[in-house]
């Protein structure tokens, strides 16, 4: 018994002094459940909108201010014109628009009978469905309060009109995601190993012995799984395209190097695991810790960032796959150009030169 306890203490031992296993024991449960707790909530909360209120008269001030008080809703100025409300959707401003035309208050009054236009950014479906429900139900609830015992009833009809996906299906929402998923699963994961498996097959001795400059070592590793991955969105978007019916309405130049670019971070990304790391299996942990959950959760196209504490929503702007999921909406969806979509396409630069360099000198680290 003594001896039994003694190997129990031993492993205690050699648990506690590894801090990398450490990290996975303790660090990716509550990593898990903080993620799975916040993220995981169908609910739409704090969603941006814009009411154009045409009428302004009693009716259509009632109706905002009913939605002001809702929280579902983040309601921002009124915009003037359609022209400037379709631009704010393209460029992901706003979520829905709701649009009081005038009379409205005259047309319900004499004719019991008004309309109100509601416009969603059907490129998520799951949203536009759950807005528009809500819409409704705030539009409903002051119908029935204007219902009086032994006079006529008002009619308040919603007309909807749905950005993007008019049949609401769900392929646009999820190729973008499932697009961002496949690349960096193939590109982190395998990367990740890459430099690690050298390690463990005893050839990094040879490598560093060789007149290779890291840097070559580096891209070495990366290029195969560049041009797997490219190989691999071909794939996809060619069965996006005549197995689901999924037009791409951009340029595909345009989509092609937005693609590569985010091919470029995601490699990065594996290489400095790899790096970093002494076992294919601590590899492989590393990138389902670092990019795989967040991808899954704070990318947008599973659940939306609006709906998260802010503390998520700032840790979602660190996860690449969340700007290129912005970028094949846009693209793809949209039909937008370059120029809607600069931002997005810095960051990723950013993120791609950042992780490069630190992937560098780390190498160059161990060299020494």
């Amino acid at each position: 018994m003594k001896q039994f306890l003694i190997f129990v203490r031993k492993e205690f031992l050699q648990v506690f002094r590894d801090k990398k296993t450490l990290l996975m024991l303790f660090g990716l449960p509550i990593a898990q459940i903080i993620l799975f707790g916040f993220a995981m909530t169908n609910e739409v909360t704090n969603s941006k909108i814009v009411v154009a209120d045409y009428a302004k008269d009693v009716a259509s001030q009632e109706i905002i201010n009913k939605i002001e008080a809702s929280n579902y809703f983040e309601v921002e100025k009124s915009l003037p014109s359609h022209k400037e409300i379709e631009d704010a959707f393209k460029e992901g401003k706003i979520r829905m628009a709701v649009i009081f035309p005038a009379n409205f208050y005259n047309d319900l009054l004499h004719f019991n009978k008004a309309q109100i236009q509601v416009i969603a950014d059907a490129s998520d479906p799951n949203n536009a469905i759950a807005l528009t429900n809500y819409i409704t139900s705030i539009i409903t609830d002051y119908q029935s309060q204007l219902a009086k015992p032994n006079a006529g009833s008002y009619k308040i009809v919603p007309e909807m009109r749905m950005l993007y996906n008019p049949e609401l299906r769900g392929a646009p929402n999820f190729v973008p995601g499932v697009m961002a998923l496949v690349l960096l699963l193939v590109c982190t994961m395998m990367t990740a190993v890459s430099i690690v498996r050298e390690k463990e097959m005893g050839m990094m001795e040879v490598l560093l012995v060789s007149p290779f400059k890291p840097l070559y070592i580096i891209l070495s590793k990366a290029v195969p799984y560049l041009i797997i991955s490219l190989v691999n969105l071909v794939i996809i978007l060619v069965l996006s395209v005549f197995a689901l019916g999924l037009p791409i309405k951009g340029s595909i130049l345009l989509l092609f190097f937005e693609s590569t670019l985010f091919i470029i971070t995601a490699l990065s990304m594996g290489l400095l695991i790899s790096i970093s790391t002494d076992t294919q299996m601590a590899a492989m942990m590393g990138s389902q810790m670092t990019m795989m959950l967040p991808s899954m959760l704070l990318t947008g196209f599973m659940f939306p960032i609006d709906n998260m504490p802010w503390p998520l929503r700032f840790l979602s702007n660190f996860v690449p796959s969340r700007w290129y999921y912005i970028i094949v909406k846009d693209v793809m969806l949209k039909g937008l150009g370059f120029s809607s979509i600069w931002q997005e396409t810095l960051i990723l630069m950013a993120m791609s030169v950042f992780l490069l360099a630190l992937s560098l000198r780390t190498f160059k680290i161990r060299l020494s």
